[in-house]
């Protein structure tokens, strides 16, 4: 068992270096989740506004965002925009806004979808009574649209977490590039490591995104339960 390969998790800090990987994973998905469903939902409000240019604007950002491969995007913001602008930007930080902005756009598809969702009586509702727009989606629309919202914001959280593998193109010091510098490091001695490292990070993606899919059928169970009902 002296060179088992599973002892190469344990060897040195190497297991130390592993979790810190994930919590750099975690944070950059985690700030990237916050910042993008905040701007994310402001862009979705607009995208029910009455301006044709708005939308069309809006739109174009979010088919940017989904038809651009995320590995493209990467590279776009870290190795050629920099280059052109001069500017210098850690690789952790425009990681983040990498993410943050395809968040923004996946969420605001998410926000206009719900709102649109709220059933037209309502709304008329509303006007009836003497609300003035902003206080239409204040206490009516938005309210109503954050059940419909949860689930698809759950899935978009998973999927997230998921593409921060490749955050290591971009030299981010996640767990998937601390894994591959553990197995590299340790080949000698270790080499059938490679199976125990990655076997180590497909537990922790694992044990992350499961829960967060589980909760998201589960709401999205629910919410047909008392739409049947």
């Amino acid at each position: 068992m002296a060179h088992s390969g599973i002892n190469v998790l344990f060897e040195g800090d190497n297991f130390i270096r592993l979790l810190g990987g994930l919590w750099i994973t975690i944070k950059i998905a985690a700030g990237a989740l916050i910042g993008g469903v905040i701007f994310g939902t402001i862009l979705g409000v607009l995208r029910t506004t009455n301006s044709k240019i708005l939308r069309f604007v809006l739109r174009t950002y979010l088919e940017f965002f989904r038809i651009i491969p995320t590995v493209v995007l990467l590279f776009l913001f870290y190795y050629i925009i920099p280059r052109q602008l001069n500017l210098n930007m850690p690789a952790n930080e425009l990681a983040t806004l990498v993410f943050g902005l395809w968040v923004a756009a996946e969420m605001s598809d998410i926000v206009r979808g719900a709102l649109i969702s709220v059933p037209k009586h309502q709304q008329e509702s509303g006007k009836a009574i003497g609300l003035s727009r902003y206080q239409l989606y204040r206490y009516v629309l938005i309210p109503q649209a954050i059940s419909l919202e949860i689930p698809a914001t759950i899935n978009l959280a998973t999927r997230v977490i998921k593409t921060t593998s490749l955050l290591m193109l971009i030299s981010v010091m996640d767990v998937i590039n601390v894994g591959q510098q553990v197995i590299e490091a340790n080949n000698q001695n270790y080499p059938t490591g490679v199976f125990w490292v990655y076997g180590l990070i497909f537990l922790l993606y694992f044990l992350i995104d499961y829960p967060l899919s589980w909760w998201s059928k589960r709401l999205e169970k629910q919410r047909m339960e008392r739409n049947n009902g």
